[in-house]
């Protein structure tokens, strides 16, 4: 089935900041759009905001003149539903409730034709429940838009247990002909992006309370070493914790308390204080006036080596190997065991590998050994995250800094054990585990997880593109390594990445 044809008007319920987004996106598309708000006056207010922001557009050259009037002339306030009544979509974005969400769409049920297709942009709530109180929850889908809905391409598609293909398909087609990147999913607690990037947020609030690192610093490594557009502090504190912790805490409840998705403490009296982030004047950090971010914590400047003897093959870490030889520190190169990750040996033999993938133990049990952290792209990072081994020794550690800021990096310690995965490191082999689990769940299917995952929440890589990168056994093994130390479930991997894992091992072994 093809998308809704442009003569078909378009309604949206709900004109908060969501459904404004939503109907501006659905008139410039071509329809008319008709807006209803149950509070008096409120779809009118809706109506001018709107046609405030296609001023702007006009104003920046990226909407014509004739085009603006156009579509202010198909923005219609709608005073009753019966005025929905022609409509061939219903797109609602009121309160995250669901008896609210039922009660509406059993209402339009008597109002619009039978081949009018019903949406939800809810976020957090179950498709299925809420299209459960329709008399025909067959044309019912989701279609989550992301805020702001006019900027962001993603919208997510979501198709309920009773969501009949055609009607998806529909939804689908017409999010795609409004300019969208639309990515089919099913019905599951946070839906694609919601429910993978957890772990983003997850992973740094458990490495501030256990005191590996300060959120400044983290949201450091985050940014500037893992290529995130954001780290976990800043992004929440403009979210909102409010809003960030319910919906953290709406997945975890859906997956009946799962510890994969376990609240953070740390947020939950963030919240309990009033402290929501930039709404509020105070967050993670302080706002307004006269406020100053802390700075992240980075080394001091130490000596660069004499020379690096580059071991075996680097893997994700390779193009460290070219921006070495550029550096002016002399590289020397060795073969390494077969099979076995490559590493960087230091003149004093301490040893300097990827995180997850290597840990040397000598005779004496000894460790000299200090792991750098993961990055989507190590020549345009501007900060490399260190851990050393408890047993390595201080001169690996300066001799680690001095490599790294020889190649023009910020470099951060972390007071963290290299086992633990660090920042960046397992915060990635999180989101790879989830990916793998959910589509192994029938989800979504990898492109579209990627996808979802690079467009709705601006990711450097998709988790199946970082799981190609750091190779198929790298996350499951860290992972592991995690579940060791903390059986508490957190961080156990999931049997979808077992069997991923398992299975590359037997095609390398098979001969």
């Amino acid at each position: 089935m093809t998308a809704l044809d442009l003569s078909s008007p378009v309604a949206v319920v709900g004109t908060g900041t969501m459904g404004q987004g939503i109907a501006q996106v659905a008139l410039v598309a071509g329809h008319t759009v008709r807006l209803y708000d149950a509070a008096p006056g409120r779809a009118r207010e809706a109506a001018d905001a709107i046609g405030a922001r296609l001023d702007r557009l006009v104003e920046k050259e990226r909407l014509a003149p004739a085009d603006r009037d156009a579509a202010r002339a198909r923005l219609l306030p709608a005073a009753d539903l019966s005025e929905l009544g022609d409509c061939g979509l219903v797109v609602e974005a009121v309160l995250e409730r669901l008896d609210v969400k039922q009660e509406l769409f059993r209402a339009l049920e008597d109002v619009v034709s039978g081949d009018c297709l019903l949406a939800t942009n809810t976020s957090s709530l179950s498709v299925t429940a809420i299209g459960g109180a329709l008399r025909r929850p067959g044309r019912f889908v989701g279609l989550h838009f992301f805020n702001p809905a006019p900027l962001l391409p993603l919208v997510e598609v979501v198709t309920g247990h009773a969501t009949e293909a055609v009607h998806a398909t529909r939804a689908y087609e017409t999010a795609r002909a409004w300019g969208k990147k639309p990515v089919a999913c099913a019905d599951t607690p946070g839906f694609v992006v919601n429910r993978i990037a957890r772990p983003f947020y997850a992973e740094a609030f458990e490495l501030h309370e256990t005191r590996v690192a300060d959120p400044a610093t983290i949201d450091a490594v985050l940014r500037e070493a893992g290529g995130f557009r954001m780290g976990a502090f800043e992004l929440t504190d403009l979210i909102g914790q409010d809003v960030n912790e319910a919906v953290t805490r709406s997945v975890w409840e859906s997956f009946f308390q799962d510890a994969r998705f376990r609240p953070s403490l740390a947020q939950r009296r963030l919240v309990e204080s009033g402290r929501l982030g930039r709404k509020s004047g105070h967050g993670w950090y302080p706002y307004g006036e006269g406020a100053r971010r802390p700075e992240p914590s980075t080394a001091d400047k130490e000596d660069r080596p004499a020379y690096v003897t580059v071991v075996g093959d680097l893997g994700a870490a390779a193009e460290l190997t070219g921006m070495i030889a550029e550096s002016g520190v002399e590289m020397r190169l060795e073969d390494g065991e077969p099979g076995e990750a490559g590493y960087l040996r230091l003149p004093g033999g301490g040893k300097v590998g990827l995180v997850g993938s290597v840990f040397f133990v000598d005779d004496e049990g000894r460790a000299d050994f200090v792991a750098f952290d993961v990055s989507a792209d190590y020549r345009a990072a501007g900060r490399v995250a260190l851990a050393a081994d408890p047993d390595a020794s201080a001169e690996t550690l300066a001799g680690a800094t001095g490599l790294f800021q020889a190649l023009g990096k910020s470099v951060t310690v972390l007071d963290d054990d290299p086992l633990s995965g660090m920042v960046v490191g397992r915060t990635v082999a999180r989101i790879i585990d989830l990916a793998h689990d959910a589509v192994a769940r029938g989800v979504a299917t990898e492109e579209d997880v990627d996808t979802a995952m690079r467009l709705g929440v601006n990711h450097p890589l998709g988790p199946f593109e970082w799981s190609r990168r750091l190779g198929p056994g790298w996350a499951y093994s860290l992972l592991e390594d995690l579940h060791r130390v903390d059986p508490s479930g957190r961080c156990a991997p999931s049997l979808a990445l077992w069997r991923h894992a398992h299975a590359a091992e037997q095609r390398e072994t098979t001969p």
